[in-house]
């Protein structure tokens, strides 16, 4: 199959597991990744810029439809010399008391955020963790982004009440997806080739068509030989 697949994925996101399986499994259709921001990602799919994207839920799925993958753990970010140092796990009552930075990209669905509110809400989780960094506040994230914005001055651990974020494939939400979009929901659901809804692989699926375009001859049936009957003595 040719053609060409393009991809968009979010920050903390990594597509590169299932990029490889796509290699293998139809080696003459390039995919392109494009990492993106999770505010653009379900709008790249809309216009037709990606054909699907990996993006965070809950969110924007106005026309998409949208495939759960993995449910994050949610931590919270603070300097290595915070009072936390020494905790392996924090519940929401003990950000109470702290101011809590809250991006406008938060892909967290907060009933109401924990912790002081601040003066005024940072454009990034990039720009979040500059301002915890120097010492003031705390930031709250899917695992995926505190490792990817990792510091060495910096320290995270599970937030066990927190709301979580779920990782998804997001399409356009239609009644027959396009074939190149069936194989990459076949991918990330791990599904195999011998699999009877997955997709094939390229040399397999021609092998198949070829043998469905020229079937082997049957072969003719030898009639059964008789046994002769033995004469006695």
């Amino acid at each position: 199959m040719t053609g060409s697949f393009t991809l968009a994925y979010v920050p903390g996101v990594t597509p590169g597991k299932w990029a490889r399986v796509w290699q293998e499994r139809l080696p003459e259709t390039s995919l392109t990744l494009v990492q993106v921001t999770a505010a653009e990602a379900a709008g790249k799919v809309r216009s037709g810029e990606a054909d699907a994207a990996l993006l965070r839920l809950p969110g924007d799925r106005e026309g998409l439809h949208a495939i759960p993958l993995y449910t994050e753990t949610t931590v919270v970010v603070f300097p290595k010399d915070h009072e936390f140092a020494a905790a392996d796990e924090l519940s929401l009552q003990d950000l109470k008391e702290h101011v809590l930075w809250q991006p406008l990209d938060d892909t967290l669905e907060w009933d109401e955020p924990p912790g002081q509110p601040p003066v005024e809400r940072p454009e990034t989780t990039a720009d979040a963790i500059e301002i915890v960094a120097a010492g003031v506040g705390l930031l709250v994230v899917p695992q995926s982004l505190a490792r990817l914005h990792h510091r060495k001055d910096l320290k995270y651990v599970p937030l066990s009440d927190a709301p979580q974020s779920r990782v998804a494939l997001s399409f356009p939400n239609c009644d027959e997806n396009p074939e190149l979009v069936e194989h990459m929901i076949g991918i990330v659901r791990g599904r195999t080739v011998n699999s009877t809804r997955g997709p094939q692989q390229e040399p397999a699926r021609k092998q198949q068509q070829q043998q469905r375009r020229n079937p082997a001859p049957r072969q003719q049936k030898q009639p059964a030989r008789r046994a002769k009957p033995r004469r006695g003595r």
